[in-house]
């Protein structure tokens, strides 16, 4: 894929993040087949299908619960990538070899899913959500990662 069909790609994610409904950060995932330059699925983060506006309902779970951001993923809105994975799955699209472009860094649980899934390459845009990530995990596991410039996480501060 040509850097300039990623840079696309990359705009098109950060579009697709501002779907979410998610009060806290929103995040954009895009499947791509990176031999035909084709969006496989898309997906962001939100509250289940059918559930409400946000993770539990009318309120976020997470703020709900005092949950610190970075800890306790499995509390809250579905994942980005857990919605493209799913999306994919549920509509006989293969992931098998296909590249993934996330807004921001996948959190463990995450990691595992893309790697099980078979997703071969998976595209950051880098200064985004900053906490534990499962970046690590996937390059472990034989995943490229690299990081593309992007919008930085506003808790960062500036530097």
């Amino acid at each position: 894929m040509k850097d300039k069909h990623i840079a696309i790609r990359v705009e098109q994610c950060l579009a697709l993040a501002k779907a979410s409904n998610c009060t806290r950060r929103k995040f954009g995932a895009l499947l791509l087949d990176p031999e035909r330059n084709v969006i496989l699925m898309d997906g962001y983060n939100g509250g289940p299908r059918g559930g409400g506006t946000l993770c539990g309902g009318d309120v976020c779970l997470r703020d709900a619960q005092g949950v610190t951001s970075g800890t306790r993923m499995e509390v809250g809105c579905h994942h980005a990538e857990m919605n493209v994975i799913c999306n994919a799955a549920a509509h006989g699209v293969p992931c098998r070899g296909a590249w993934l472009i996330v807004t921001g860094e996948p959190c463990m649980m995450c990691a595992k899913m893309l790697h099980h899934a078979g997703i071969a390459r998976v595209l950051v845009v880098a200064g985004g959500y900053a906490g534990e990530n499962g970046c690590a995990y996937l390059e472990a596991h034989g995943i490229d990662v690299t990081r593309l410039v992007g919008p930085q996480d506003p808790r960062l501060g500036t530097a």
